[in-house]
């Protein structure tokens, strides 16, 4: 049984549909998060499963407790529902010290002055914040804040952590090392985890599954490795960086293991092959994906079957760890992702080649 359970769920506010049956399983120990643009969804979502808002449809259920069922007439409060929540402006309360926040809902659960003592310092401990404990809640930093929060969740040792995009308001820096910190503590205390974000890159590092969402559906569930390299279709795909979508045509298809295809495609003064999760016939038009950074820069020989062009250099821009380049072709401009160290400027003429691997097919 799962820990967490969303079925048909929907949302509707006076006639604007927020969340249109959407569904999904958490595991237990299982981080989960939802990821999309805003408006997606996503917090409404959040919000339906702590009992902030109410669904209008469908049912969810936190173990074997349903919470929510609109139809049956069952509404659980959310302070019944034994969630933590972290929220996005942490809501840190001023005039309380460190350990006081943390204490907070076991005060309002009426636990014994021992037992708050106890669970209060061992979440502390947790999230490394033991010594600030007496420490006023405003002399603390960004950071330091995100951790409060998140130890405030833990302390009342919740079924599901819930969090409402926590680290959009630290710099950079900050919010990938909290991530990473997270992360490891999550995997740690093996805790159920919704998580929900608007940023791709902390998705694709935090989680173990990841749904995106458009206009309250669910357009994708998988892996981040699955998501990213094997989209279900072009919405998917465009949501990560700036992908190389190709037109083109398929030529030939043939099998490559178990639920995978390879085939040969052909576009605009270009040729070569690709994989796919599906079959397709001769003939038939194909998205071809290539990330910008699986294509190689003059590589020195080209693999058997490989996407290749000769193009000349239009734009550079220096990223630090890589240049990214466009590159015109007599097909089309192509986006490539190269190291720093590659010496390419405006103006080279250069070979572009993509491996089998490195390109994925999507039904247009």
């Amino acid at each position: 049984m799962p820990t967490l359970a969303i079925e048909e769920v929907c949302c509707d506010f006076g006639g604007v549909v927020a969340v249109d049956r959407f569904s999904l399983a958490v595991e237990a120990g299982e981080f989960v998060t939802l990821l999309g643009p805003s408006g997606c969804g996503k917090t409404t979502t959040l919000r339906m499963v702590a009992g902030l808002e109410r669904a209008t449809a469908g049912r969810i259920s936190i173990g074997a407790r349903v919470v929510s069922d609109p139809a049956a007439g069952i509404f659980v409060p959310p302070e019944q529902r034994q969630l933590g929540v972290v929220f996005q402006s942490y809501a840190i309360w001023p005039h309380m010290t460190v350990f006081e926040n943390v204490a907070y809902p076991l005060r309002v659960r009426r636990r014994s002055a021992a037992a708050i003592k106890e669970q209060v310092t061992a979440a502390l401990r947790l999230v490394e914040m033991e010594a600030y404990a007496d420490r006023p809640s405003p002399a603390l930093s960004g950071g330091q804040q995100q951790r409060i929060a998140i130890a405030r969740a833990l302390v009342f040792e919740p079924q599901v952590l819930l969090l409402d995009e926590p680290l959009s308001n630290l710099d950079a820096r900050l919010r990938t090392q909290m991530g990473d910190e997270f992360r490891a503590l999550q995997r740690r205390l093996a805790i159920t985890t919704l998580y929900v974000t608007h940023d791709q890159e902390e998705a694709m590092a935090l989680s173990d599954r990841v749904i995106v969402m458009d206009r309250g559906h669910a357009l994708q569930i998988g892996t981040p490795e699955a998501i990213y390299r094997r989209p279900a279709s072009r919405q998917v795909a465009a949501f990560f960086g700036a992908p190389n979508l190709l037109e083109a045509r398929v030529t030939a298809c043939h099998p490559h293991g178990p639920d995978a295809f390879r085939l040969a495609v052909e576009g605009e003064g270009w040729h070569g092959e690709c994989r796919a999760a599906e079959p397709y016939r001769p003939a038939e038009p194909v998205t071809v994906l290539v990330r910008p950074e699986n294509v190689a820069l003059n590589p020195g020989g080209i693999t058997p079957g490989a996407i290749a062009w000769r193009g000349k250099v239009t734009e550079t821009v220096f990223r630090g760890p890589r240049l990214s380049l466009k590159v015109a072709t007599t097909a089309r401009t192509i986006q490539v992702e190269a190291t720093a160290l590659c010496g390419v400027r405006v103006g080279d003429t250069v070979e572009l080649g993509v491996a089998p691997e490195g390109a994925w097919a999507i039904r247009p």
